[in-house]
């Protein structure tokens, strides 16, 4: 006879990077609301300043973090809590801390490189980095149809906000994000193959705040 597991009331911290993450970015809130924004403006939100500055290179990855609003936090929070603890288990802690930190950075560069005189912080591209990884579910070496999918309608979403709503920024990035996704996703699918394989042979700053849903 099988034994049925037992159910019992102890928390479990179930998606150390994740749940991780999200408590770091409620303490980025609570401390930005504390101190007028000072927190948010010098040590969450990226723009282009001197490389000579030690703070940038907390900002470059430290953007991902910080956001603008409640709304603006509960809005990535959501989508972050729902998606990332299944990637999580599925590709492991460390790969996906991975993930999250070379998304920030590729963003980070690229807004200080694209947009100069603007300023970006929320957690929009690792959220859509997650949607784009998890349509990769199932992956076995060809290109999954939940892929495509996603990219399209998602990829349309960004593309008819730059156009006709102008949030070129956000929406750029939240692009950004899904290309990060999309790329981690394949390399750690085919990684183990390749493992496989040779194993068998014989080893004046404008905030910009990037969200799912536009504010209104």
């Amino acid at each position: 006879m099988t034994k049925r597991a037992k159910f019992t009331l102890q928390l479990q911290y179930n998606s150390p990077v994740i749940l991780t993450f999200f408590l770091l970015s409620l303490l980025v809130l609570f401390l930005g609301q504390w101190t007028n924004g000072w927190t948010t403006m010098h040590l969450f939100c990226v723009y282009r300043s001197s490389f000579k500055d030690p703070l940038f290179y907390v900002r470059l990855f430290g953007h991902v973090l910080g956001h603008a609003s409640w709304d603006h936090f509960l809005n990535n929070m959501l989508l972050l809590l729902v998606i990332g603890p299944p990637m999580e288990e599925k590709y492991g802690s460390i790969p996906l801390l991975e993930g999250i930190v070379f998304t920030a950075l590729v963003s980070g560069v690229l807004q200080c490189a694209l947009f100069p005189r603007t300023a970006l912080l929320g957690a929009s591209g690792i959220v859509f980095m997650l949607i784009m990884l998890a349509s990769l579910s199932g992956f076995s070496g060809g290109i999954p149809v939940t892929m495509l999918l996603v990219a399209a309608l998602y990829l349309g979403q960004q593309v008819y906000d730059i156009v006709f709503v102008h949030d070129n920024v956000a929406n750029f990035m939240h692009i950004v994000g899904g290309i990060c996704g999309t790329g981690f996703g394949y390399f750690y699918a085919l990684r183990p193959q390749k493992r496989r394989k040779v194993s068998g042979a014989k080893p004046g700053l404008k905030f910009e705040k990037t969200s799912r849903h536009r504010s209104r």
